[in-house]
């Protein structure tokens, strides 16, 4: 009965704790996830073209999280800028490329089919077709190594008897 006593004075005392940090915990994660920016715009179009590139380009501080998803201080930055060349009349493309102009592939989770990024585009499949490559050769050898190649002349036959018999 003193156990029971025990725990149940240590229920009475960690249920208020417990859900005092199980509300900071939620408010917390609220907080995270709110959208920091509040932008006007003249019309539906141009919000929808705002989401869409937030969300096709990347936050240069960040690393991998799009500008909509990153509270940093670029990324409020980039977000403005984008506002502000939306209302301003700029279109998708000219907008892409003062990003790109700034900041490189890197701002995008698609880098553009270029030069410096074939190999980003057409690496893994070079790489796995090279590596298929190297994988049929290797089982074409080992297929073509066949027990009759491994037999014993006589005198390594005569050899392995010798050494059987001694080892009995």
């Amino acid at each position: 009965m003193r156990i029971f006593h025990k725990f149940s004075w240590e229920f009475k005392v960690c249920r208020p704790i417990a859900a005092l940090l199980l509300i900071l915990s939620v408010s917390v994660m609220a907080t995270l996830n709110a959208q920091v920016d509040a932008f006007e715009f003249e019309n539906e179009e141009q919000q929808k073209r705002f989401r869409t590139l937030s969300n096709e380009l990347r936050c240069p501080m960040c690393q991998n999280t799009n500008l909509s998803g990153s509270t940093g201080g670029v990324a409020e930055d980039l977000r403005r800028e984008v506002h502000r060349m939306i209302v301003d009349g700029f279109s998708d493309t000219e907008i892409e490329k003062f990003m790109f102009d700034r900041y490189g592939d890197f701002i995008f989770y698609r880098p553009r089919l270029r030069a410096e990024t074939i190999l980003l585009w057409f690496g893994p499949i070079m790489f796995l077709l090279i590596g298929g490559y190297l994988a049929l050769g290797i089982w074409r050898r080992a297929s073509l190594s066949s027990v009759d190649s491994t037999s014993l002349d006589s005198h390594q036959a005569a050899q392995l008897q010798k050494l059987l018999r001694n080892k009995h």
